[in-house]
């Protein structure tokens, strides 16, 4: 099926921000959840496998031995505000999104209830179900299920979903497993970020951006798995660098970034030129500025680094084959990030 690009509504004029860019400031959030307890895996004591010390994509847990092979769960949410004015798309966009934190822990999605918040005395539910019937086309891409969901009514709208995936406990992916001098992998190029905020702002519409986000990263997943990878994370709302920092920081360990490999879609670097920058993406750079050494990488390139992606790629420790390498973890030393 395609696009309603005829809607006359433009979505992303009834939200304050777009996509992942709406995400809380990683620090902001740091200080909230470091007020919690934290939740430390202890074997022979908890199921837990993956839970709130490290940042990571999801959360994992071990299943309960019947019999076969091991099993663990993997559970996650995300939702966001409208990325693109197109309803349908917009949909495909954030389940594709939501189903990524389960290909970046190594899973793979099997059950999904759409979240849905919408401001139903100013948009009609006609656009309402073309947001859903995008995101029940990609999990079913995906090839998981989508089983209902929860509604509010909303004065911004908000589309997401709630996912649970399976995954073999011994081979997972997570942001604490890198070691030095493995080689660092990016599968989608960056630039979503400042394409969808000149999106929000003009009208234009980059269908390079939109394929890219509609993209799912099983693929990925799977190339990453079977060259053998073990830490792996997705580039979201924190942008590459502040995703690269708690890898870092959670296996520590450096990562250094070769500037000239990192691939950008095409119009990313005018529309930074252009000043179609968001303040997502401006609280990221200024998150990540006292933990990187920025070489000789001028302003464009850093924010272009930080920029606020929303269903980037994956980020794997490992040469994966058909995707570039962007950089290396080598030992630990005075930053967690540095761009050569």
């Amino acid at each position: 099926m395609t696009a309603t690009h005829e809607t006359p509504v433009r979505l992303t004029q009834f939200a304050h921000g777009g996509g992942c860019a709406c995400k809380i400031p990683p620090g902001e959030l740091e200080d909230v959840l470091g007020a919690l307890p934290a939740v430390l895996p202890a074997a022979g004591d908890t199921p837990l496998l993956v839970g709130l010390a490290t940042g990571d994509d999801a959360a994992v847990m071990t299943l309960p031995a019947r019999g076969g092979a091991a099993q663990a769960v993997v559970s996650t949410a995300d939702f966001f505000t409208p990325v693109v004015d197109d309803p349908y798309d917009w949909g495909r966009i954030a389940a594709a999104n939501a189903l990524s934190d389960v290909y970046a822990m190594g899973g793979r999605p099997v059950l999904a209830v759409n979240l849905l918040a919408w401001p139903r005395d100013v948009l009609s539910f006609e656009l309402a179900r073309e947001v859903l019937r995008g995101g029940l086309e990609v999990a079913t891409e995906a090839g998981c299920h989508v089983g209902g969901g929860h509604s509010v009514d909303d004065p911004e709208p908000k589309y997401g979903m709630a996912v649970t995936g399976l995954a073999d406990p011994a081979r997972l992916l997570r942001n604490d497993a890198g070691r030095p001098g493995l080689p660092l992998t990016l599968t989608k190029p960056l630039g979503l970020g400042v394409l969808n905020n000149r999106h929000k702002a003009t009208g234009e519409r980059f269908e390079q951006a939109v394929a890219t986000m509609v993209a799912l990263n099983r693929d990925a997943c799977a190339a990453a798995l079977a060259a053998g990878a073990s830490c792996a994370t997705d580039v979201t709302g924190f942008g590459l660098l502040g995703h690269l920092h708690k890898l870092a920081r959670a296996s520590d360990v450096t990562a250094v970034i070769d500037t000239a490999a990192v691939p950008y879609l095409d119009g990313a670097r005018e529309a930074v030129r252009d000043g179609y920058v968001s303040g997502g993406t401006r609280r990221n750079l200024a998150w990540v500025e006292p933990f990187t050494d920025f070489g000789d990488a001028d302003a464009d390139t850093r924010l272009l680094l930080a920029d606020a992606q929303t269903s980037g790629g994956l980020l794997i420790a490992g040469e994966v084959p058909g995707f570039p390498v962007i950089g290396e973890l080598v030992p630990r030393g005075a930053h967690s990030v540095a761009l050569r």
